[in-house]
């Protein structure tokens, strides 16, 4: 290898590294600025930049004030709660209608995939006011119910993930077991299901994650703040038309921060699995 081949080889790998520890940092500056600022008093947090570390970093009474002020105890109930029951129904519902879309010819299958196609194409923002009109009519508003309904709402993307995994599973396996004397049923929750594993952990990952911090909707249908407070909107009690105070909704920021750290912890050996196994396949 000449020196002009060296130096070539050089540059794209230090361009290479170079552009992804660039954007590793921008990544993550947002949060070292928040753990910083979650640490500093009133003070502090007004007569110093977001980079100047704290005086201490034994400074707990952002995060009591937070977890206290913005009743995060019954967020975290909530949240928790929502994303139990969306996930569950949201997994089940997924699962059995890909199993019918890909398993069975019926008129108007392939104008079904086309329609959840196309609802993917519809900004959600312009039928608020309908949807909105129709949780009125249900009296489903500052309902728990009713907003749990709303995020149920069909995953088209869980959906396809579905889809791509029966694709690749040989429809044989239904046929014997059909031919033993299994239910359609029985094919689905004793066969089919258990297969869909690495599918069923990629949508729970992507889903889960756009329940715990969905935040536009639990902010419009859950207008009861101090009961149907959720984690994402308790953020906001340390916000005003005054100014915000940013030590404090750092603070929180952190405290809804930690399950999702745990859970990562403790399963990202199934996460890092299921993400791999559970890409879509050709």
């Amino acid at each position: 290898m000449n020196f002009g081949n060296k130096l070539s080889y050089f540059l794209r790998v230090f361009i290479k590294y170079a552009s992804l520890c660039l954007m590793a940092f921008i990544s993550i500056l947002p949060i070292i600025v928040c753990v910083i600022t979650a640490f500093k008093t009133d003070a502090e947090y007004k007569a110093t930049n977001v980079m100047t570390l704290p005086d201490s970093w034994l400074y707990f009474d952002n995060f009591k004030i937070a977890w206290q002020k913005a009743n995060m105890s019954v967020a975290f109930f909530n949240s928790a709660f929502v994303l139990v029951v969306v996930l569950a129904a949201s997994i089940m519902y997924g699962t059995m209608l890909a199993y019918v879309l890909n398993r069975f010819t019926f008129p108007g299958n392939s104008l079904l995939r086309n329609l959840f196609l196309f609802a993917t194409l519809i900004p959600g923002i312009a039928t608020q006011v309908t949807v909105y009109q129709i949780m009125y009519k249900l009296n489903l508003i500052d309902s728990l119910p009713g907003y749990m309904i709303l995020l149920m709402g069909a995953d088209v993307i869980g959906i396809y993930i579905f889809i791509q995994f029966f694709e690749n599973i040989p429809i044989s396996l239904d046929e014997s077991a059909i031919m033993d004397g299994a239910t359609y049923f029985g094919v689905f929750f004793k066969i089919l299901l258990p297969l869909l594993k690495p599918a069923i952990v990629t949508v729970l990952i992507l889903k889960g994650v756009g329940t715990y911090n969905e935040y536009y909707m639990s902010n419009l249908y859950l207008q009861t703040k101090t009961k149907l407070v959720t984690v994402s909107t308790s953020l906001f009690t340390f916000t005003g038309p005054l100014g915000s105070q940013y030590n404090y909704i750092c603070a929180g920021v952190i405290i809804t921060m930690i399950p999702a750290l745990i859970i990562f912890i403790a399963a990202q050996k199934q996460i890092y699995s299921g993400l791999t196994n559970g890409a879509v396949k050709g």
